[in-house]
């Protein structure tokens, strides 16, 4: 677990604020599978702040655009794979305090919990910052996305399932077939198979990473 001046240097660096409470922005680092003192109540909010600031935003941005396209635009940018890909790009999986399982179990590369934390975040920065601080951290971060259109990243395990929907086949079964490798560099190897059409195998350093390849290399084969 990453110490107190650990934690406020990193969200110094990451956020640009630098936290007067180093505990709150703690506690939005930390996943559940570590006690009761967890981000869930934090992401509740920063879920909610990270709405009204990109809804600002977008209506400031594209004046002449409906409704409609608005929030297409929106639910993009606030979906579960773009804030985890916020997330990767500021390197909040490496600071992520996880219960032992949950690491062995791949979370800190999690969309789920990558995408919590930056939103567990937000709310810590807007409670202790403003709604200013806040902003400015959401446009920084988001920049780059903003002119992507309308379309989330498509993650390739939903990739995958709205493939076998489309062709009226069986949702992807995912296996864990082995792991490998010392405990603090260990390699896991899954398969994905969807049913009557094919599968494949891939490896990587946690099970949701190898589900990622996995998914990745059927999709190469089936288009």
């Amino acid at each position: 677990m990453s110490g107190s001046h650990d934690v406020a240097a990193w969200v110094e660096r990451t956020l640009g604020h630098r936290p007067q409470d180093v505990a709150l922005f703690t506690r939005a680092l930390t996943h559940g599978s570590r006690g009761d003192d967890h981000y869930q109540r934090l992401e509740f909010l920063g879920d909610r702040v990270l709405g009204v600031i990109m809804a600002t935003w977008l209506y400031e941005l594209f004046p002449e655009e409906p409704e409609g396209k608005l929030s297409r635009r929106f639910n993009a940018l606030v979906s579960r794979e773009t804030c985890a890909e916020v997330g990767r790009t500021l390197g909040v999986g490496g600071q992520v305090i996880l219960g032992k399982q949950a690491r062995d179990d791949g979370a800190a590369d999690s969309d789920n919990v990558l995408g919590d934390v930056v939103e567990a975040l937000i709310g810590a920065l807007y409670l202790e910052s403003g709604l200013g601080s806040a902003t400015a951290f959401i446009r920084r971060a988001w920049s780059d996305r903003l002119n992507r259109g309308d379309q989330a990243p498509q993650h390739p395990k939903s990739t995958l399932q709205e493939w076998a929907a489309a062709h009226d086949k069986r949702p992807p079964v995912y296996q864990l077939k082995g792991r490998s490798g010392p405990h603090h560099a260990p390699r896991f190897i899954v398969d994905v198979e969807i049913k009557g059409v094919g599968t494949a195998s891939a490896e990587g350093l946690s099970k949701q990473e190898a589900e990622t390849a996995a998914a990745r290399a059927l999709l190469e084969k089936l288009t």
